[in-house]
């Protein structure tokens, strides 16, 4: 009797997405397909089936899994992916299908000075309470219209690549960096441009936390936005918890 294949779906958005389906793609009798959303050009190089785009709300998902025969579901997407992951835990529910959220930790302050707000419009409102006058906006690409209206303060921007739908994006300067990025390289940075505030979402991990390290060493303020609620469910930190997930329900009758 020949062994089961298992089908594994992987909802990426993260450097430890990318990681666990690469592993994940070495385990015998599992097929893995990993989707990603198609808001940043961040693959698997080919070692697994990569799937780019929407599913179209959660009935979209739910039909999804239903015609790809999916019988495990890891969530591996950015802490801040509200939308996606609350689809996940609906489909996932409907079908009785296991679900796994990778989230990484998020960051704690050394100083216990942050200002913490709980989205970027209560950010944008704290700004003007501060006086804040030269900010370093570290928040992806896709929100920088929220800070628009701020016209008597000067941004300094920095995404991952640029947005092809970008509208209106505040005064200031963007520029195109991909991490990690150390200590070092962003006290600089923050020197070189003045910068007086930090506006970051609390993503966690290592590879940007090197502007928030240099921030809290120069004295210079950070606003940092807190994440989404997070979805019910069996959760892990990292690959290796998530990679001994997938071993047990392999050989589970599920």
């Amino acid at each position: 009797m020949g062994q089961i294949t298992r089908r594994l779906l992987i909802l990426g958005g993260t450097g430890e997405a990318i990681q666990l389906a690469k592993k994940a793609a070495n385990l015998p009798g599992l097929k893995v397909i990993f989707s990603l959303a198609g808001l940043t050009n961040k693959s698997v190089n080919g070692t697994v089936l990569t799937r780019i785009g929407g599913f179209g709300g959660v009935t979209g998902l739910i039909q999804y899994l239903r015609n790809e025969a999916i019988d495990l579901l890891i969530d591996a997407t950015h802490p801040f992916a509200a939308r996606i992951s609350s689809n996940a835990a609906t489909a996932s529910h409907e079908l009785g299908l296991p679900r796994l959220m990778l989230i990484r930790s998020q960051w704690e302050s050394l100083n216990q000075d942050w200002i913490e707000v709980d989205s970027l419009e209560s950010a944008a409102i704290r700004l003007q309470n501060q006086q804040a006058k030269r900010i370093f906006l570290a928040i992806g690409k896709q929100q920088l219209s929220v800070f628009y209206h701020l016209q008597n303060m000067w941004f300094l921007m920095r995404t991952v690549e640029k947005n092809k739908e970008y509208k209106i994006v505040p005064k200031g300067k963007l520029i195109l960096a991909k991490g990690p990025f150390n200590r070092s390289e962003e006290k600089q940075l923050l020197l070189d441009y003045k910068i007086d505030t930090v506006v970051s979402k609390n993503s966690g991990g290592d590879a940007t936390y090197g502007k928030i390290l240099a921030a809290e060493e120069l004295g210079v303020k950070v606003i940092m936005i807190q994440r989404p609620p997070k979805q019910k469910g069996e959760t892990v930190v990292d690959v290796a918890s998530a990679m001994e997930w997938l071993n047990v329900k392999l050989f589970e009758n599920i």
